[in-house]
C-alpha cells in the first residue's frame, strides 16, 4: 500500500514546495510561477517515478504531461514557438518513443507520429508539390478524434 501512494505523496510534496516558493517570491524564479510549471513538474515526477520504481505504467502519461507543459510554456513565453496542431501529435510520438525505450513496443507508431508531425508543421514552408496538404488538413482537423479512436482500436 505504501508504494501505491508514493507517487501521489511525491506530487503533493513537490507542488507544496512550488507554492511555498511562490509565496516567498524569490526573484530568480518568478518566470516559473505558472500552471505550465506545475504540468512540467508533474510530468517529470511521473517519469522519475517510472524509472525509479521500474514501472513503465507512467512513462507515456508522464511524457504527455511534460510535453504539454513545455509546449504551453513555450507558447506563452517565446514568440518563435509554433502554435501548430502538429505539436500535439509530436508530443504523442515522443511519448511512444519514450515508452518504447523500456517496453520495446511502439517505436514504429512513435516514428510515424513524429514524421507526420514534422511534415505537417513544415508543410506550409515547402514547395508547391505539397499543396495537397492544405486540402487534407481541414479533413484531419475536423475528424482527428475519430482518427485517434481508429488508431487506438487498431493497436489495442
Amino acid at each position: 500500500m505504501k508504494k501505491r501512494n508514493s507517487l501521489l505523496a511525491y506530487i503533493l510534496i513537490v507542488i507544496g514546495v512550488f507554492f511555498l516558493l511562490k509565496q516567498l517570491e524569490i526573484p530568480l524564479i518568478t518566470n516559473f510561477y505558472s500552471w505550465q510549471t506545475i504540468l512540467i513538474i508533474t510530468g517529470i515526477l511521473f517519469l522519475f517515478y517510472s524509472y525509479i520504481q521500474k514501472n513503465n505504467q507512467f512513462l507515456f502519461s508522464g511524457t504527455i504531461i511534460l510535453g504539454l507543459g513545455i509546449h504551453s510554456y513555450g507558447l506563452e513565453h517565446y514568440h518563435f514557438w509554433s502554435n501548430h496542431w502538429g505539436m500535439y501529435t509530436l508530443i504523442i510520438g515522443i511519448a511512444f518513443i519514450v515508452r518504447a525505450t523500456k517496453t520495446k513496443k511502439g517505436y514504429i507508431l512513435g516514428i510515424l507520429f513524429i514524421g507526420v508531425s514534422i511534415f505537417m508543421i513544415f508543410s506550409s514552408k515547402v514547395s508547391a508539390y505539397f499543396n495537397w496538404v492544405n486540402d487534407v488538413t481541414p479533413f484531419v482537423t475536423n475528424y482527428w478524434p475519430i482518427i485517434l479512436i481508429i488508431i487506438g482500436e487498431s493497436i489495442s
